[in-house]
């Protein structure tokens, strides 16, 4: 597959899209009607598999709500294995086709480099190394003991218990905007910890993977994985539903993989191509200052000056940003 057909690579080996990240059509006006409702398809489809695996893990892979009005160690341990099996299948999955087994090279690769692997800034000198150590033993726990802290609220009836044939509507309603809370939260708990120390303490860890790839996606300080799950903290707040609390714990566990592939595209034995889409969070690896959100569906980067297209303007814009801010902070020009 030709990805010169799609983008160009420069010297340094950095590919880049044609296309540029855009905001989605709810932020824009006069409204565009026909963007909007296409939009709100392809925002429905991409997060629909979501919710499909969140109703199969609940049917299917979690304890009753009456075995879990109680802690104990047998249902608690089963939906720590079931994470951990998860996180192995959808992080491992990616990076063995991707990063083993390298199906496609470096075709559509944002970074032509593949992950350090001797490397003294990461734990055994190596970049997936370290990413798997954060994500196994310290992401999972994190997400499993949200989880469980959840079903226990649930079960003992400290959540507002909404049936879901009762109110399908308001359910369904909660299931999607969702992904919004979820863009949300991160917004303001990334913006929170790039401040100076926390940025060292914490979010440092998380961003040692300048060229990122699928375990670089949880790949966080234990204290970054307890904000970052916070979010889930929602549905103890609003009348919900197991399925709304499964979505978003499942959609914060699972999605950092996609969020963090390295590929534009994904080219498929058949030579087909699969939209991965990363590149706007890509660009927050690569420049640190720009694109806090995950993505556009709020365009808070763009309201507040750090949004980043990975555009030749866009570059100008950021570095005249950074060079104010040292100015501010009593630097020279």
């Amino acid at each position: 597959m030709d990805d010169t057909l799609y983008g160009t690579r420069d010297k340094r080996g950095y590919w880049t899209p044609r296309r540029r990240p855009k905001r989605a059509p709810i932020f824009i006006w006069p409204v565009q009607p026909k963007a909007f409702l296409l939009w709100l398809f392809r925002y429905l489809k991409s997060y629909s598999r979501y919710v499909a695996i969140s109703f199969v893990v609940w049917v299917y892979l979690t304890p009753s709500l009456e075995t879990m009005r109680e802690f104990g160690v047998g249902w608690v341990s089963l939906i720590l294995l079931r994470n951990a099996a998860l996180a192995l299948l959808v992080y491992g999955g990616w990076h063995t086709v991707l990063y083993i087994r390298r199906r496609q090279q470096t075709d559509f690769k944002y970074n032509a480099k593949w992950p350090d692997t001797n490397n003294s800034t990461f734990l055994f000198g190596s970049q997936t190394a370290e990413n798997v150590f954060w994500t196994m033993c310290s992401g999972v726990p994190v997400w499993t003991a949200y989880e469980v802290f959840t079903w226990w609220m649930f079960a003992n009836g400290y959540i507002p218990y909404v049936e879901f044939f009762t109110h399908p509507v308001y359910l369904i309603a909660l299931l999607f905007l969702v992904p919004i809370w979820h863009q949300l939260h991160f917004y303001v708990i990334h913006r929170l910890i790039h401040m100076g120390p926390l940025y060292h303490l914490i979010h440092k860890v998380h961003h040692n993977n300048v060229n990122p790839g699928p375990w670089s996606g949880l790949s966080m300080h234990t204290f970054e994985h307890i904000l970052y799950f916070s979010g889930v903290l929602i549905q103890f707040l609003v009348p919900s539903n197991p399925l709304p609390a499964m979505f978003q714990l499942l959609y914060s566990a699972l999605a950092p993989a996609d969020a963090h592939l390295g590929f534009d595209r994904i080219v498929t034995a058949d030579g087909k191509l699969i939209d991965a889409d990363n590149y706007y969070h890509y660009l927050h690896h690569r420049y640190f200052e720009v694109n806090y959100c995950g993505n556009l569906i709020i365009p808070l980067d763009e309201w507040f000056g750090t949004a980043h297209d990975g555009s030749p303007e866009a570059d100008q814009a950021m570095y005249k940003r950074i060079e104010a801010k040292k100015y501010a902070r009593g630097g020279s020009r």
